[in-house]
């Protein structure tokens, strides 16, 4: 990186737009942190999201998932039913660099709370909201807070860009706007 890590993070979020809208520092105060941090970004989820529901005892099916099996919520806290799940979406936009490639990993905050966010890479020239998947392991509902930190990304810098990136594939979740279900 030549650059501190969270000196690099800075850099790449102004000069890139790797990050928007970017916190320059770690905002903690009555909140569960987000912004930069020593080696990563800590993103916050937005306020609307999609929870899972057994309702129609639809059969899950990643190649043809039924819509049904989702509620649309839209608010500050997210309630998710025990042993169930829900999808968000960041309040952060990333565009990221050619020879980079990221690591989403949840926050431990949560995770000492039995809410895991699904570890997802982010490629290098992917762009776009970040689709989330939040899951409840406990037997008791459990709370999501709107505009605060879910979750760290991690930033891995190659010397050499890759042969082929997620925009010349043409990836099936490019330039995500919203939650975005499952594609095939």
């Amino acid at each position: 990186m030549g650059l501190k890590p969270d000196h690099w993070i800075r850099k790449m979020a102004l000069e890139k737009k790797m990050i928007e809208p970017f916190a320059d520092n770690q905002i903690r105060q009555g909140v569960i942190s987000y912004g930069v941090s020593s080696y990563g970004y800590d993103i916050r989820v937005a306020d609307e999201f999609k929870i899972f529901t057994n309702v129609f005892s639809a059969v899950v099916d990643p190649k043809d998932f039924d819509t049904r099996s989702m509620v649309d919520f839209k608010g500050d806290v997210c309630i998710i039913p025990p042993n169930s799940f829900a999808l968000a979406r960041t309040i952060e936009y990333f565009r990221i660099p050619r020879n980079v490639l990221t690591v989403c990993l949840g926050k431990s905050t949560y995770a000492r709370c039995g809410i895991i966010v699904n570890v997802t890479p982010f490629e290098p020239e992917w762009e776009g909201f970040v689709t989330l998947e939040i899951s409840n392991t406990t037997p008791l509902p459990a709370k999501i807070y709107a505009n605060e930190g879910i979750a760290q990304v991690l930033f891995f810098e190659a010397d050499e860009e890759c042969e082929t990136s997620y925009a010349d594939k043409k990836g099936k979740y490019q330039r995500q706007q919203s939650i975005v279900l499952p594609k095939l």
